[in-house]
């Protein structure tokens, strides 16, 4: 055999099998390393926490002593562990089993499915709604689904990835025009008119820069080139806007915004699942191809329980949604007046610009030892040379929270010369 060549002992077949399999790991072995190594060396390796309490402004997390101010999760309202939540999800438990063990289309669906699409549609004044195991299984659904080679597709060049990924499975033309440039945009749409369907596709707040599309511009050039908008919600809905609803309605761009995509594992409850809302044609077309709905399992009856219950929280009263502006203005404020750099527009995801990302890994570092967890956030996440903080505001945070986060962001920088 070919290996034995290169021992002093004859191998069978079967061991030469082995053999080349063992050397085809090692060959891929020390790719991996490699590459693993370059990671570490650029500052970029992201390491995961290990939280040891129920998600919440105030957490434990391994390692440290006594409790952490948490100013990084995507709890916006707080609600993934309000107790009506909380009991809700204990009640869909009970009476409906931890899953499914099925697709929907088989035998997955269940009538709290179906009220929490019915109330989904209900929240975003929509037709209809459609369940999926997240936002990002939502958006790499939609666009194959709805969009042929006959038509095209404009996005943002800022969007979440997940866009970026369902835009790539799909056969229409793709445009990418300039982050939040309606000139560039206009200029897109223009070339796009050979085409059947346009649509413009944007995230409504953009998560790594807190900066909210120009909804009203949008919609704008979509009507004069008669153009379909689509949105992803995830961080709008449950507290932008009047009544939560999410950046069309914090515009007024509602009834002009065609197609909504968001999720459920952020303002609405924080466990899992994603959703699109929109005209009734087009849920009906997403139940017959979209693929990651047709292949994968139902929500599990417990998180629909705990999403449902969280939009009936909001539905009640708008109390939640609105406490969150006065918190945000109040952390913007402070870190700006000691001298920092924050991105965005009046969006409860405040960004701490430190442009390195060895800076931005070491003062998060520094911010666990003194009681705030916060994590840097560097390449590919964000571009290179833009690596930061990434802050973000709940509406269970209290005052004091957000002024002895203030406060050990300033010591911090201040050691690291970050502040002057």
């Amino acid at each position: 055999m070919w290996c034995s060549r290169l021992l002093s002992y004859p191998l069978s077949q079967g061991q030469c099998s082995s053999y080349r399999a063992r050397t085809a790991l090692a060959q891929l072995n020390h790719v991996l390393e490699a590459e693993l190594e370059s990671i570490r060396g650029a500052g970029t390796w992201k390491s995961e926490r290990v939280i040891t309490s129920k998600q919440g402004p105030h957490i434990h997390v391994e390692g440290s002593r006594g409790e952490i101010l948490n100013f990084c999760a995507n709890n916006y309202l707080g609600l993934s562990s309000h107790p009506e939540v909380i009991h809700s999800g204990l009640e869909a438990l009970e009476k409906f089993g931890a899953g499914l063990s099925s697709v929907r289309f088989i035998c997955g669906t269940q009538n709290i499915h179906k009220n929490l699409e019915e109330k989904i549609s209900r929240f975003h004044q929509r037709e209809d709604a459609i369940l999926y195991a997240s936002c990002f299984d939502a958006n790499a659904g939609i666009f194959e689904a709805l969009l042929t080679p006959e038509d095209a597709v404009l996005s943002d060049e800022l969007n979440h990835a997940s866009i970026i990924d369902g835009i790539r499975l799909c056969k229409a033309n793709k445009y990418r025009y300039k982050h939040m440039d309606m000139q560039d945009l206009e200029a897109k749409l223009q070339d796009a008119q050979k085409h059947r369907l346009r649509l413009v596709a944007t995230d409504g707040a953009f998560s790594m820069d807190g900066d909210i599309a120009p909804l009203k511009e949008i919609c704008s050039l979509a009507q004069k080139y008669q153009a379909l908008v689509f949105i992803d919600e995830c961080h709008a809905t449950g507290f932008l806007g009047p009544n939560g609803r999410g950046t069309d309605e914090l515009l007024g761009v509602m009834d002009q915004v065609d197609i909504v995509n968001s999720t459920l594992g952020k303002a609405l409850g924080g466990a899992a699942g994603g959703y699109t809302t929109g005209p009734k044609a087009l849920i009906d077309l997403l139940r017959q191809r979209s693929r990651p709905y047709l292949f994968s399992n139902s929500l599990p009856p417990a998180v629909v329980g705990c999403a449902s219950k969280a939009l009936d929280l909001l539905m009640e009263s708008n109390a939640i949604a609105q406490s969150m502006v006065a918190k945000t203005r109040r952390f913007r404020n402070k870190m700006a007046a000691a001298g920092f750099s924050i991105s965005g527009n009046d969006h409860p995801i405040c960004p701490v610009m430190l442009g390195e990302a060895r800076l931005a890994s070491v003062m998060a570092d520094d911010m666990l030892e003194r009681g705030i967890y916060v994590i840097g956030f560097s390449y590919p996440v964000v571009p290179k040379g833009k690596a930061r903080i990434r802050v973000q505001i709940s509406a269970v945070h209290s005052e004091d929270d957000i002024d002895r986060c203030v406060e050990a962001f300033t010591e911090v920088g201040h050691k690291h010369g970050a502040l002057p």
